[in-house]
């Protein structure tokens, strides 16, 4: 079943569902929160469900991981911060992670509707004044989900809560669970004198569309991210250093593909076939080898499709 666009979206976005617009300056002690989050971490990842919401659930085991993870500046104007955050493994192995965008007063956002399915939705001025706009991607730069809120500096420590927003099932359990396929989230990250921290505040969902059928539990996630000099993150350098521009081009695919209003991503909810298409490219790349355009487009054009406009979508029901 494909998702109706919505029809406010001849949004032109400036970065995978995103546009800047001429806002008022953001605040630099929020710039700052932001820009602190670079640098080299040992963290610590910890999901515990907390409350069952289903009659005869019962909670499963918490999962508890651990990662050296090195979070890099890749871009940094006025009114957008990006990160990307690259994995170190004890051999010295570099797995590229999850990236995050920042856009303050952004005007529009992609939102997660439906099994890889995305959709582009305009803020109001009431969302999004004085507010920054944090979206997530997935190791391919795929869309996972976004979140808007305001930064808080009140306490001493620089803190950000989003608003609720959905996302795709979490990839720690893509291959052990079945009973949900949707998250409902807030976020808050916090600025900490040893780091920063990602809370999470989710809500286990199963959704046929856009229709939430039942909720199964609360799950609370804690990330600690903890400054280091204990480990070696120069193969991670190194490999950015080689793969940068390789990854500029996907992302700028991700982002046409977005323009049109939404996507659609044709693979099973793990997404593989795209994460092996474009890291077998990213391998040449950082083996010095040249790496066609042609061949990134193929992996688009084998498994991104726009999502369908309304009227295709009714008929397809």
């Amino acid at each position: 079943m494909r998702i109706p666009s919505s029809p406010l979206v001849p949004l032109l976005l400036t970065t995978l569902g995103l546009a800047t617009t001429a806002a008022a300056a953001p605040p630099a002690e929020d710039r700052a929160a932001i820009l602190a989050m670079q640098g080299e971490y040992a963290v610590t990842f910890r999901f515990e469900e907390t409350v069952p919401l289903a009659a005869g659930y019962e909670a499963r085991e918490s999962k508890d991981s651990g990662a050296r993870e090195v979070v890099i500046l890749v871009e940094d104007s006025p009114s957008k911060i990006v990160l990307q955050h690259l994995l170190v493994a004890p051999n010295g192995h570099v797995t590229k992670h999850w990236r995050q965008d920042w856009t303050f007063e952004a005007p529009s956002r992609f939102e997660f509707v439906a099994d890889q399915t995305w959709r582009v939705r305009a803020l109001s001025a009431e969302e999004t004044t004085g507010k920054w706009t944090q979206c997530v991607f997935e190791v391919s730069d795929a869309p996972r989900y976004c979140g808007t809120g305001a930064w808080n500096h009140k306490y001493g420590n620089a803190t950000w809560t989003s608003d609720r927003s959905w996302r795709p099932l979490p990839r720690r359990e893509y291959t052990t669970r079945e009973d949900y396929n949707a998250l409902n989230v807030e976020n808050r990250h916090t600025i900490t004198p040893f780091g920063w921290t990602h809370e999470q505040d989710n809500t286990k969902t199963v959704r046929e569309g856009e229709r939430t059928v039942r909720t199964l539990t609360r799950e609370f996630g804690f990330n600690d991210y903890r400054r280091t000099t204990e480990t070696d993150f120069g193969p991670a350098y190194r490999y950015w250093q080689a793969t940068a521009p390789f990854w500029a081009e996907v992302r700028a695919r991700w982002q046409a593909a977005m323009d049109t209003g939404g996507l659609v991503i044709d693979t099973q909810v793990d997404g593989m076939p795209v994460i092996v298409g474009l890291f077998n490219l990213a391998a040449k790349a950082e083996n010095g080898d040249a790496v066609e355009a042609s061949a990134i487009d193929r992996v688009f054009a084998r498994h991104i499709e726009p999502l369908p406009p309304s009227n295709e979508a009714t008929a397809a029901r």
